[in-house]
């Protein structure tokens, strides 16, 4: 099997990345790993890098800063009016962030040079976490494991908020501890439909005022994460979704990458108009340029989504690998029209709420 797809992927060209891995599962986890590491390098790196060039005089929003003001806003160095008190714990993570991506590293090099190109080729314990792309409870278990750590990672933020030294809270200026997060169903799932506290607003879940709804929403999306991490770990998906669904590398990858636009757009409405997760003594009053990175992220998001998503019908529709790659004019017009027409939603939806906050 190795040598079938490693003589396919010859043909494959340079800027298809990680695609020439789709059926080597313990190459693609080595770049998975790989990829993580780089995340975290780039993190511990220019969070250091930021710790050196940091001037305590001057407000962390007027020096250019893209990492400490988030290590700021959970309550790290920080005493009154949000002054940067002692900046030492910002190097402490900056080094942790290095360490764990050596760790990271040194498994993606692991599964690229040294580990089995196909995990089904190594031992039993190996073999038994291969996984082919058509076998949905396999992927269940993938996903499960996923949810499983955003859950614990969502939880360790409530932890912080709420045991470990609390977080700033822009309303009195200083850090709290978070002692009464609200764990009202009606409220939290509310802002998913515009509803803050029975008022709604064009804002939705970015309307948020109160650190004790974010700690809050936070314990729920940790709590149903894990459950439902637990629940797809034993199972494997209804018949009805089975069939409803896609199953395919390129579709998988749809799959994700349309929700990480849609948490980039999300994001890019918190970044632009919440005072409270985005306090202006560390972010500034006007944070539209942050807002549209976010946007520009998801907009590039919603095309990879549209566009793994063609490929994946295309390689459902019985063409081989290397024609689905040839998109034909239509389908690429297609694809750049409902990515211009998805921005064009996203920067309406916000000139109105601009126009509603009084900002022009």
């Amino acid at each position: 099997m190795t040598a079938i797809w490693q003589q396919e992927q010859q043909s494959l060209p340079w800027w298809v990345g990680n695609a020439r891995l789709t059926e080597l599962s313990g190459r693609l986890l080595g770049a998975h790993l790989a990829h993580g590491g780089l995340i975290l390098f780039w993190a511990g790196a220019i969070t250091i890098l930021e710790y050196s060039r940091f001037t305590p005089d001057v407000p962390l929003y007027e020096q250019g800063l893209l990492l400490l003001p988030n290590l700021a806003r959970l309550g790290w160095g920080i005493g009154a009016e949000g002054v940067v008190l002692d900046p030492y714990p910002y190097l402490v993570v900056g080094v942790l962030h290095l360490a764990a991506s050596a760790v990271l590293g040194a498994g993606g090099l692991y599964h690229v040079f040294r580990g089995p190109a196909v995990l089904s080729e190594g031992s039993r314990q190996v073999a038994s976490f291969h996984y082919d792309w058509d076998d949905p409870k396999k992927l269940s278990r993938i996903l499960g494991a996923h949810l499983l750590f955003l859950g614990l990672g969502a939880l360790l933020f409530v932890g912080k908020a709420m045991f470990w030294g609390g977080l700033y809270d822009p309303a009195i200026a200083d850090i709290r501890l978070i002692t009464a997060p609200t764990l009202n169903p009606q409220i939290i799932f509310g802002y998913l439909v515009g509803l803050n506290h029975g008022q709604w607003t064009a804002l939705g879940m970015a309307s948020v005022e109160t650190l004790e709804d974010v700690v809050g929403g936070h314990i729920w999306v940790g709590g149903l994460a894990i459950a439902g991490g637990f629940w797809h770990l034993r199972t494997e998906p209804f018949p009805a979704i089975q069939k409803r669904l896609v199953w395919n590398g390129d579709a998988i990858l749809s799959y994700s990458l349309g929700g990480i636009a849609l948490a980039a757009f999300i994001s890019a409405y918190f970044v632009a108009f919440n005072d409270t997760v985005y306090p202006p003594v560390f972010y500034g009053s006007d944070r539209t340029e942050f807002a549209l990175v976010q946007v520009l992220l998801g907009t590039v998001f919603t095309g990879g989504h549209i566009w793994h998503a063609v490929r994946s019908r295309s390689i459902l529709g019985g063409e081989s690998q290397t024609q689905s790659q040839r998109l034909n004019q239509i389908n690429v017009l297609g694809i750049v029209m409902a990515g211009l027409a998805f921005l064009l939603v996203v920067m309406t939806g916000f000139g109105l709420l601009t126009m509603e906050q009084g900002v022009f």
